[in-house]
């Protein structure tokens, strides 16, 4: 009985294993990669999804343009918001995404919008399409990709590369590249250190680009420099910006963000002109909603990637064992009766040839003493 027992649970502890191993081989690979179907969330309690991440300026000075009758070109103060959403473009992706990417890339569009929040008027915005490739979270170089800026003179020629607007299953301790849009290149973010927001661990990357010379069309530069220097020929624009990313570094996730940005106009002859000096920092309730997303994806791969395969290979393992032992003392059990059912019964025939002797004996005897 008890090697049978032992039998059936060494074959379970077996499949036990085996399903242990498929998880994490199979199972674990395919939850820690961006799916086809990721949409955007509908409500604050929804996980798995993406949110618009909102983030704020206090006390920015910016450059308002507005058209129309009453055109206005001016260097403003007050409060931008800005707005970034993320569009999933699975219709894309089945259609578009062929060759070396079919399978391996999905297609987003990017959205996003910077508001003077005290006048409610909006300052700039822009929309991308880009591939991003389904385990690294990096965009790929994909033929219909385009970046396109507000307005007439805005130039929608990008090539995407680098971290977007997010960072890997598995964020590493290292240096990533990230895609800055108003370059339109990626460039170094360095990993910084750790940092616990809300209780959950993050990742600190931060991405300094120096003063540099922004590739605007002349049209522009020329438009600037007849509002803010008549007197100039010439000028160019100069960019600079302190990128700092916390990302949760299980599910990728960004939980807060933060950019220090700052546009000068520069002219060939006349004092430099400030086009834009904001702190933009994302809002508690984006940082809220970023932590709880992230704690619930990094929750469901955990549990698929590490918790559920170590806790099959336990179980299939004790299961080999006591299955194993129960096999072995079941056999040794069987051996021990079978040994004494063969004892018991090679006693019998020696107490039978004691007895006839005995009896040979006692017949003798009368005739001795005859």
């Amino acid at each position: 009985m008890k090697a049978r027992l032992g039998a059936v649970l060494f074959g379970i502890g077996v499949f036990v294993v085996v399903v242990a191993a498929g998880c994490a081989f199979y199972v674990a690979p395919a939850v820690a990669r961006l799916p086809y179907d990721l949409a955007m969330c509908k409500n604050d309690t929804q996980s798995g999804c993406l949110r618009n991440t909102v983030a704020r300026a206090e006390n920015a000075r910016f450059l308002q343009t507005k058209g129309g009758d009453t055109p206005v070109v001016a260097i403003q103060t007050g409060t931008l918001e800005s707005v970034t959403e993320i569009q999933p473009r699975p219709d894309l992706t089945e259609s578009e995404i062929t060759g070396d990417l079919e399978g391996e890339a999905v297609v987003w569009n990017g959205y996003g919008t910077v508001t003077w929040v005290e006048q409610n008027f909006m300052v700039t915005q822009y929309k991308a399409q880009l591939a991003i490739d389904r385990d690294t979270a990096a965009a790929v170089e994909w033929k219909n990709q385009f970046l396109q800026d507000a307005g007439p003179t805005g130039d929608s020629t990008a090539v995407f590369a680098g971290q977007l607007y997010k960072f890997p299953f598995g964020t590493e301790k290292k240096d990533y590249q990230y895609f800055d849009r108003d370059l339109r290149k990626a460039l170094p973010i360095q990993f910084q250190g750790t940092e616990t927001i809300k209780g959950l661990e993050t990742y600190r990357f931060q991405q300094v680009i120096p003063e540099t010379p922004l590739n605007l069309s002349a049209e522009r530069v020329s438009g600037l420099l007849g509002n803010f220097a008549p007197g100039a020929t010439s000028g160019q624009v100069t960019y600079s910006n302190t990128r700092t990313i916390w990302v949760e570094p299980v599910s990728g996730v960004f939980i807060k963000g933060q950019e220090v940005q700052k546009k000068t106009l520069v002219p060939n002859t006349g004092a430099p002109t400030g086009l834009l000096e904001a702190s933009f920092v994302y809002t508690d309730k984006t940082v809220s909603n970023n932590v709880q997303s992230a704690g619930d994806t990094k929750s469901q791969v955990l549990l698929i990637s590490r918790y559920l395969p170590i806790g099959l290979a336990v179980l299939g393992a004790v299961l080999l064992i006591v299955g194993l032992i129960l096999v072995t003392t079941g056999r040794r059990s069987a051996a021990r009766h079978r040994a004494e059912e063969i004892n018991d019964g090679g006693e019998e025939p020696g107490d039978s040839e004691e007895s006839n002797g005995d009896e040979e004996n006692s017949d003798a005897e009368p005739g001795v003493k005859a």
